[in-house]
């Protein structure tokens, strides 16, 4: 009887995490991880923010079926905690998970790539940032301890960093960066997994929001200035006779190419008439000027001036209609289909200023 009031009071006990919300924020919002958030797993969001919706959407998936025992977990579901508890009698550590060991060598490879493409590949004012490669086992043993102290386990970062700096140096003996890195990933999740992993038994902390997000958007705004130097410093990209043009460079002549300048002055120009006329009447004039009824299309379809009279519209639309019908053009199939697509698009251009003309006339009834 006691256990089932314990149990009540546990359900309506403020805080508690639903199981309902989970879903529709891993629904709407799972991508940038806002279901973890949610349960107060800051170290699974940054994961997925990290790699990009859990490793390009495969975490996104794969917590439909994990997330009723990451609610349980929040709550300390006595079931849960029960099943816990079990799990710790039965083995000393935790035992090898494939997933767990998969998503450690994924997020720590990610990582890894993403820290090397940062590093600007050129002197920088006589500065050589290649030696921050140093680095690199680095980056990677924080990948696998980031993974492997996600729930109710944990463990310390010394073996997985020490068996990654001991794999560094083959980089000068087999010369493949992408080998290199994966043999690294490989032995640092292995010690991690080895001799650090163990249960997690010590009762969780409860942080202010404030806190954690302000730690979650250090470490986003960190990462996501590596992706930014990556961009600036060796992005590339291949222009029409296949050259290769760095990113940062094409963006530079972008900004002084008649295109940027032209756009520029239409902007600044339709700035300043908003400013002088109003913004509810430009927006109007933008309004007509995209031509939302094919109007002004229309007339050039036809050859004709915007000012023309529907007298004129029928002449001119009765002469191309009969000089662009299909029937008379013995071409080839290819000729036959454009000649239908110019007959139909005729027809469309008479259709739309005639139903204006009409709008017109109405407009015009209801004034008088």
């Amino acid at each position: 009887m006691t256990t089932n009031n314990s149990s009540t009071q546990d359900k309506r006990t403020p805080g508690r995490k639903s199981k309902f919300w989970a879903y529709i924020l891993w629904l709407f919002g799972g991508l940038i991880s806002a279901h973890h958030i949610y349960l107060g797993r800051d170290a699974h969001a940054f994961l997925y923010i990290s790699t990009f919706g859990g490793y390009l959407g495969l975490g996104w998936f794969w917590d439909i079926f994990k997330i009723p025992s990451y609610v349980a977990d929040a709550n300390d579901d006595p079931n849960f905690i029960k099943q816990f508890k079990r799990k710790v009698r039965l083995n000393r550590k935790p035992p090898f998970s494939t997933v767990r060991f998969t998503a450690g060598n994924a997020v720590a490879y990610f990582w890894a790539e993403i820290y090397c493409s940062a590093i600007p590949q050129d002197e920088i004012n006589g500065i050589n940032f290649r030696h921050l490669m140093i680095l690199t086992p680095a980056i990677i043993a924080l990948g696998v301890w980031t993974v492997g102290n996600i729930g109710r386990e944990e463990g310390t970062i010394w073996a997985a960093l020490v068996a990654a700096y001991l794999v560094y140096p083959i980089l000068y003996y087999i010369g493949d960066d992408t080998v290199w890195v994966f043999l690294m990933v490989l032995a640092s999740n292995l010690a991690f997994d080895t001799f650090s992993k163990r249960w997690n038994l010590k009762p969780k902390k409860k942080q202010r929001w404030i806190k954690r997000m302000l730690v979650l958007f250090l470490a986003i705004s960190l990462y996501f200035s590596l992706i930014g130097s990556y961009l600036y410093f060796n992005a590339v990209i291949t222009d029409s006779e296949n050259e290769e043009i760095k990113l940062s460079d094409a963006i530079g002549h972008f900004f002084t190419s008649p295109i940027w300048l032209d756009l520029k002055a239409s902007l600044e120009a339709t700035w300043n008439q908003a400013v002088h006329q109003g913004f509810w009447a430009t927006w109007a004039q933008i309004v007509d000027l995209s031509d939302p009824r094919g109007e002004i299309n229309a007339y050039k379809v036809l050859g004709l001036s915007q000012t023309a009279s529907q007298s004129e519209i029928t002449v001119r639309w009765r002469i191309l209609s009969r000089d662009n019908h299909p029937d008379k053009i013995k071409g080839t199939k290819e000729e036959r289909r454009k000649a239908q697509e110019k007959f139909m698009e005729i027809q469309q251009a008479y259709e739309i200023l005639s139903k204006a003309k009409n709008r017109r006339q109405r407009r015009n009834r209801r004034s008088e």
